[in-house]
């Protein structure tokens, strides 16, 4: 069961373009900064026609030096390969910039995704955001 949506008055303000240097919120992601975090919660379905709506957000989060991203998937409800191409893209970015890119899921079907891609190792996923710090 996916998990239910964080009450809008505790989530953090969702960082647009003109600023932030983050995308504006889309229909399948948006980011957010947290503790020296860019969080980029990932919303509904992610496959091969909405993959190019969460790679703006990785792209972004990834492109400056060191970054920090961690990727929320608890309200993910559909995720395919064309989603685990993208993580696979902005984790090596993230590396690349000696950053890292981190999964949140405590979905079981992420899980045996990452399990059947051999995907698990790569991106042991963190079952919630850590605690604000």
């Amino acid at each position: 069961m996916p998990s239910e949506a964080p009450d809008p008055a505790t989530r953090p303000p969702e960082c647009g373009s003109s600023g932030s240097g983050l995308p504006t919120a889309n229909p399948y992601a948006h980011s957010y900064l947290r503790d020296g975090f860019t969080v980029v919660e990932v919303l509904d379905e992610i496959d091969m026609a909405t993959a190019g709506a969460l790679a703006e957000h990785l792209d972004a989060a990834t492109a400056g030096p060191r970054p920090h991203v961690l990727v929320d998937l608890r309200r993910v409800v559909f995720f395919d390969c064309s989603g685990l191409r993208v993580l696979c893209r902005a984790d090596r970015r993230a590396k690349e910039r000696d950053g890292t890119l981190r999964l949140v899921s405590d979905q079981p079907r992420i899980h045996r995704l990452l399990r059947a891609s051999g995907l698990l190792r790569r991106f042991p996923p963190l079952p919630e955001l850590p605690p604000p710090g």
